[in-house]
């Protein structure tokens, strides 16, 4: 372990590298990176690609290539990134020592409407008002600066790409890497979670062998409209998870 002058020991801060959710353009997580910076944590956003259409397989590939290669770190998956997290961990690289799993999912909460997948390929994916959309995934704790930083987001994304993400998320099934699972892992549900069911997350709780199940009071997008709840919740786990070592 290095060591600073006069023999005292220089710890190295608590890494967390985090897939953010449909938009992937990590634009709408300053406020929550920085109440994990005033707590001793470094995050890593890693943002995909916003005109390139590339499913679950070929977004795992991008994120390998794109993890630290040196020192210890915890993967947080966000919604659309949860299986990209599952999926990353069930064969983990090195110096990924656990994994936060935010208002996500194993699999599919839609699965009876995959028949309705080749509608999707037509459908006009901005239509959805912004009303709506904040009813959805910000519920009571919505701002207008939340409302911005959404509407922001999503139009940065080319509109094929997220076509082409929710068709992904609607039909993905990573069950089997989440029961190969053996890191550490925290599941952080939202209360008040208005776009997954409560069995979804019944069903990612009891999937994997080795996990904490945290709920907290707020809306799908609880890194967003909690960041400081939802902070605390995650460093205390990178703690005793680095602790435990």
């Amino acid at each position: 372990m290095p060591q600073a002058e006069g023999g005292v020991v220089a710890t190295r801060p608590l890494r967390l590298v985090l897939l953010p959710g449909l938009d992937a353009t990590g634009s709408q997580h300053a406020a929550f990176s920085a109440a994990m910076q005033r707590l001793g944590v470094v995050v890593t956003v890693i943002a995909y690609p916003v005109d390139r259409t590339l499913d679950y397989p070929a977004l795992a590939s991008f994120v390998r290539q794109a993890l630290p290669t040196e020192g210890d770190y915890l993967l947080l998956g966000e919604s659309f990134s949860g299986p990209l997290a599952l999926s990353i961990a069930a064969a983990p690289p090195p110096g990924l020592r656990g994994v936060i799993l935010s208002t996500t999912f194993a699999r599919s909460p839609w699965l009876a409407w995959r028949r309705l997948q080749s509608l999707l390929y037509w459908a006009p994916v901005r239509a959805l008002p912004m009303p709506a959309l904040s009813w959805l995934l910000l519920g009571r704790w919505s701002t207008p600066a939340l409302r911005d930083a959404l509407r922001d987001a999503l139009a940065s994304v080319d509109a094929d790409v997220l076509r082409s993400r929710a068709i992904a998320a609607l039909g993905v099934d990573v069950a089997v890497h989440a029961g190969a699972m053996r890191l550490p892992t925290l599941c952080l549900h939202a209360v008040q979670d208005r776009l997954l069911p409560r069995r979804c997350q019944r069903h990612l709780s009891a999937l994997l062998p080795a996990q904490a199940t945290r709920c907290l009071d707020g809306p799908h997008l609880m890194l967003q409209a909690r960041p400081e709840a939802a902070a605390q919740v995650v460093t205390a786990f990178m703690q005793d998870v680095c602790g435990s070592a």
